[in-house]
């Protein structure tokens, strides 16, 4: 696998750098040979299903420029920068880049994006909201590293791009093919290209705390009956006509606490984290797919633009696939390790899982979720 070429302490990168500070990794991968070269890059940048965008630099402005582009839109004659969203979700080569990362559950890789730049290209200073593993392809990229920023960072007048209004750099790495550097979320940074060169950018999602208590919120209003009402037994006289009091917003408060402690609701985070950004196709007829693969021989892989993940509960597992999630025994855990770690089932895995009951209604599943597919 593709993590065993990776030169990461696993254990001491978790204690000291994930999603607390940067991590330069020199000859993280030696001899590294880039899975996809600039002129292919371009190549998906002219596709309409493809998200591509251009940033340049011209007389001191950044411009943001969307795809799909033509061969002319690569003529530029200021400094810029060629981004590439998903490259992964097209090509299984880059696709195998996220399993450098396999440590990190798998639910948190976003995409891999894939940047090309002429000499001088940049996107600017500016911060992200999420991890990043910035592997770099081929020529050299000047990283500067920068403040911590946040929602109140000051950032540029400008419509399409969040560019800095202030950088303070305080570190700079210069990365060579192979090497990667590591940015937990908020860290002010800023690439630019040293010649000619290319970036792989795994990204890693996590879910905003908004979304997660609205979801919470959702799936907990399904469970709560419509007859349970706030109550105040006990309560002090009222002494000044229509206060709301302390007491009051207290009592409401630890009422609504009881009731989250007293609820079950579990299945709302897997469905979150496993929503794919990208339209998926599912399966039309999921039980035919099944039969042909038992038929051929051939193998299940898992879609590269697709999310699974599961969960452990007393007696049961549940899965979760593209947002949907279904309870199955524990007969399908050594299917679901199979496809997680392998990302592919086939030969007397595939055979013996075609042949459990259980393991079939969970490749069903999975077919119909798309989130696999038939090769």
């Amino acid at each position: 696998m593709a993590s065993s070429q990776l030169a990461l302490d696993r254990d001491r990168f978790l204690a000291e750098h994930w999603q607390r500070k940067p991590l330069f990794i020199p000859a993280a991968l030696p001899n590294f040979q880039p899975p996809i070269s600039p002129d292919e890059l371009a190549g998906l940048a002219l596709e309409a299903d493809v998200e591509s965008r251009i940033i340049d630099l011209v007389e001191g402005q950044w411009h943001l420029h969307h795809g799909p582009f033509s061969a002319s839109d690569f003529q530029r004659s200021s400094p810029w920068t060629l981004l590439v969203q998903a490259v992964d979700h097209h090509l299984p080569e880059v696709a195998a880049l996220r399993q450098l990362i396999d440590f990190i559950p798998q639910w948190r890789v976003d995409d891999v994006m894939v940047s090309y730049a002429v000499d001088g290209g940049s996107v600017g200073p500016h911060f992200d909201n999420y991890d990043v593993f910035l592997l770099q392809g081929v020529g050299q990229r000047l990283w500067r590293l920068g403040q911590l920023c946040d929602d109140s960072t000051v950032l540029l007048p400008h419509d399409d791009v969040r560019i800095l209004a202030d950088f303070q750099c305080t570190d700079e790495y210069l990365l060579g093919p192979g090497d990667i550097l590591y940015l937990p979320p908020g860290v002010a940074h800023w690439g630019i290209a040293q010649g000619e060169c290319s970036t792989f950018s795994i990204g890693l999602r996590a879910p905003r705390i908004n979304d997660m208590l609205s979801r919470w919120v959702d799936n907990a209003l399904e469970l709560l009956p419509a007859d349970r009402f706030y109550r105040d037994a006990g309560s002090m006289p009222v002494i000044r006509a229509g206060e709301i009091r302390q007491e009051d917003l207290q009592r409401a408060q630890q009422q609504l606490r009881n009731v989250i402690d007293s609820l079950e609701v579990t299945d709302w985070f897997g469905e979150l984290v496993t929503e794919p950004r990208h339209s998926n196709q599912p399966v039309s007829d999921p039980q035919t797919e099944l039969s042909l693969l038992a038929e051929t021989g051939n193998r299940l892989s898992l879609s590269p633009q697709s999310k699974v993940a599961w969960q452990e509960r007393p007696g049961q597992l549940v899965t979760f696939a593209n947002g949907e999630s279904a309870l199955f025994t524990h007969a399908v855990l050594p299917t679901l390790l199979i496809l997680c770690e392998k990302w592919q089932l086939e030969g007397e895995a595939l055979t013996s899982a075609l042949a459990n009951t259980e393991c079939r209604s969970l490749l069903s599943f999975l077919l119909q979720s798309g989130a696999v597919h038939v090769e």
